[in-house]
């Protein structure tokens, strides 16, 4: 089919290989032939008048006609597939898809393993890949790459809708035989101790834990560096080494390790887990479901924590 001269068709095409990066991997995801993924791509360069791919090795660079490109094809194909093919009464148990997700090893463990309990039990066919936070969330969201990011509030876009899960705050962790933490800490003791701490790859921004030592002025001493909060616990058993990790997270390592948990010396403020997700998918049914049952296991959450 043509619009103003232009084969729609080539727009899919043009969508694989700007995801791909590729031309045989875009051929593949669109189920093309090497050559006719060839073709198509001499046609777009007619139709464009411009070569929109140069080559650096096996690897397509983007012109910055393409650049221009990328977001409004993205757009108009989702458009289509989310407002036109999307035509059938919405049922989670018929649902047959799979869901991308950006979000913590934090939030993996004390959230999300509950919405994968009930998706098992209310859409079997519903599968999930999720991704390590980076600093492309943001890039992703925007192209329709993924279907949620789950995040410290201050980390997300104002470029797309969110909602509020719950709140979380930050508390010092250490080993049950740690003397130093058997007493109210103080921020010398604090910054003194040896510490284990978090450096998450691929994330620019100054992260939760980092911000404490930021807010107390001074810099505290780093033993050991981990890339995630759930390799902190076994590594502070044993030793007189603290951590600092999301009050969830210690309770739930606390039930099968031997840690204390004590509050920190500087009362940090309390941070928002939230869910974001592209603003194209705003009305989709499946996206508009599975957003509810985030809201609702939070809730639950929450009020399994509430003091009785």
């Amino acid at each position: 089919m043509r619009f103003k001269g232009l084969d729609l068709n080539l727009l899919v095409a043009l969508d694989a290989l700007i995801s791909e990066r590729n031309l045989t991997s875009a051929a593949r995801k669109i189920h093309l032939s090497q050559p006719a993924m060839s073709a198509a791509v001499a046609r777009l360069r007619s139709y464009f008048g411009d070569d929109l791919f140069g080559m650096r090795g096996r690897e397509l660079v983007l012109t910055s006609r393409t650049e221009a490109l990328a977001v409004p094809v993205r757009e108009a194909l989702m458009h289509i597939e989310l407002s036109i093919l999307a035509r059938d009464a919405f049922d989670p148990a018929r649902l047959n898809r799979r869901f991308r997700i950006v979000l913590s090893d934090f939030m993996t463990i004390v959230f999300f393993r509950s919405i994968v309990k009930r998706i098992t039990r209310e859409a079997p066919l519903v599968n999930f890949e999720l991704l390590a936070p980076t600093n492309q969330h943001e890039g992703l969201l925007r192209r329709g790459e993924v279907d949620f990011a789950i995040l410290p509030e201050f980390f997300m876009s104002h470029a797309h809708p969110r909602v509020a899960l719950f709140e979380e705050r930050l508390v010092c962790v250490g080993c049950g035989t740690n003397k130093g933490l058997q007493s109210r800490l103080t921020s010398d003791q604090y910054m003194s101790m040896g510490h284990v701490a978090v450096r998450q790859e691929g994330l620019a921004q100054t992260s939760i834990e980092q911000s404490l030592s930021i807010e107390l002025g001074r810099f505290r001493r780093i033993d050991i560096l981990v890339q995630s909060f759930s390799m902190m616990p076994p590594l502070l058993l044993g030793t007189n080494r603290i951590g600092t990790m999301p009050l969830g997270l210690a309770r739930h390592f606390q039930k099968t390790m031997p840690l204390q948990i004590v509050e920190l010396p500087h009362r940090f403020p309390t941070f928002t887990e939230a869910v974001q997700w592209p603003s194209l998918h705003n009305s989709a049914p499946e996206s508009v479901w599975m957003r509810e049952i985030f809201l609702q296991e939070a809730s639950h959450m929450a009020n399994a924590q509430a003091p009785q």
